[in-house]
């Protein structure tokens, strides 16, 4: 839609964290070593583990638009990203 009309949204001021706390968008980070909230990491981490499940199961249907192998090295990614946020 940005390009049809030349507009690009705004990012929010401020989200809500795993923990449930609002606090401006620039304090957040996707990075696990920047993430110091042990309950944002816990988030972060079950989010990850999800995510490989998902994409791990959706390859296994039929006319999916992601391969075995595909799936295999997207589903280790996620799981990298997982334990790195469990690690402190």
């Amino acid at each position: 839609m940005a390009s049809t009309f030349g507009l690009a949204g705004d990012l929010p001021a401020e989200v809500t964290t795993g923990c449930g706390v609002r606090v401006p968008y620039a304090m957040t980070s996707p990075r696990p070593d920047r993430v110091t909230c042990l309950a944002c990491r816990e988030h972060a981490r079950s989010g990850h583990l999800r995510l490989a499940e998902w994409v791990e199961r959706l390859a296994g249907m039929p006319g999916a638009p992601v391969g075995p192998d595909q799936a295999e090295e997207a589903a280790a990614r996620h799981r990298e990203l997982a334990a790195r946020f469990s690690e402190t």
